[in-house]
């Protein structure tokens, strides 16, 4: 059996190479040119493991392991760094410590999406980008307005608040970013648009998403998000795992016998904290008892921590009506869900 420690760049890796039938240990350096990395490693002696790190450019190096028949293991890439005993980083070390991890079976493997759901998460996060820039834009329009004393709030980027932006007497650099800015909005609120039949067009037809669209206030969005983002849900042990693992568990400071919770940790996705948070504000006004949870923290703690407290429910309710295959009447009609602290 062949063991590969594998410390992934974007131009080249530095691999550690052990051959348990002799117990021989190799170090090379691989150029990411022409055929080099698929003929090395077709040539290691079979079976063979690869253990990576997980990093955001490594699909072609995962398809082309697969395609050779390779067991390809992802590591959390803060926990690897955790268990380096020696801080002294060079790229040797870090393929030669993965290679350790594997050899003792410490190896911090994580769960890989298959290419189809890696497919849909990208179709999701780039949604997420256009959503970010168009936010940067209209903030941007928000506070020319603003500097002319045209002050409209939301109604701004209506018909009638637009007539009146456009009116404006406005020097011309000024007036080419408003003019620019609006044709930008129209543009991206195009491309929105289509992201968003695309989306829902794959929720509806998708095994597990329409379950989730029979929630308040959750939408193609928030459904295709939470299915692609948890993937097999019985991997989780409970809701506290998932409310972990999305990122939205309050971060705990221990020390003796006094413990704090401070703010949320949010290692996890970042795309499906953000979709939780607006499907959150929805389903706030929606079902009975997320009304009850967002007004009552909103009044103590105040709307931002309301809000958390309520895509945290929200994620919990979505977990539960995966894991048990049922949909919103049916998850009602069992009782409420069991309840996460508040962050």
């Amino acid at each position: 059996m062949t063991f590969v420690g594998c410390d992934l760049h974007t131009r080249q890796q530095q691999v550690a190479v052990l051959d348990t039938t002799t117990g021989e240990i190799r170090e090379q350096q691989l150029l990411h040119e022409g055929t080099t990395v698929e003929d090395f490693y077709a040539a290691l002696p079979r079976p063979v493991t690869v253990g990576i790190e997980s990093t955001g450019y490594a699909i072609w190096f995962h398809a082309l392991l697969q395609r050779l028949g390779h067991t390809v293991l992802v590591g959390d890439a803060a926990k690897i760094r955790a268990m380096v005993v020696r801080k002294t980083k060079t790229d040797r070390r870090d393929a030669l410590h993965i290679l350790d991890l594997l050899r003792h079976d410490r190896f911090p493997a994580i769960w890989i999406p298959d290419p189809a759901t890696r497919e849909l998460r990208a179709l999701l996060m780039h949604r997420l980008r256009l959503v970010r820039i168009q936010t940067m834009l209209k903030n941007g329009v928000h506070a020319l307005a603003l500097n002319q004393g045209l002050a409209r709030g939301s109604k701004l980027l209506r018909r009638a608040g637009l007539a009146q932006l456009q009116a404006l007497p406005l020097p011309p650099y000024t007036a080419q970013r408003r003019d620019q800015s609006l044709d930008l909005l129209a543009t991206l609120r195009t491309h929105l648009d289509h992201l968003d039949d695309a989306i829902a067009a794959v929720a509806l037809t998708h095994p597990d998403a329409p379950r989730l669209l029979t929630h308040p206030g959750v939408g193609p969005v928030t459904a295709l998000a939470t299915v692609v983002v948890l993937g097999t849900v019985s991997r989780f042990p409970d809701s506290k795992h998932v409310v972990s693992y999305v990122g939205l568990a309050p971060a705990l400071s221990a020390s003796a016998d006094k413990y704090r919770l401070g703010k949320i940790t949010k290692q996890g996705s970042a795309l499906l904290r953000f979709v939780l948070g607006q499907a959150a504000a929805h389903a706030s006004r929606l079902d009975p008892e997320l009304t009850r949870t967002y007004r009552t923290l909103a009044q103590r703690r105040g709307r931002a921590k309301a809000k958390v407290a309520v895509a945290r429910k929200l994620l919990v309710r979505l977990f539960i009506m995966l894991r048990d295959h049922i949909d919103y009447d049916e998850f009602r009609r069992r009782g409420r869900a069991p309840v996460v602290a508040p962050g």
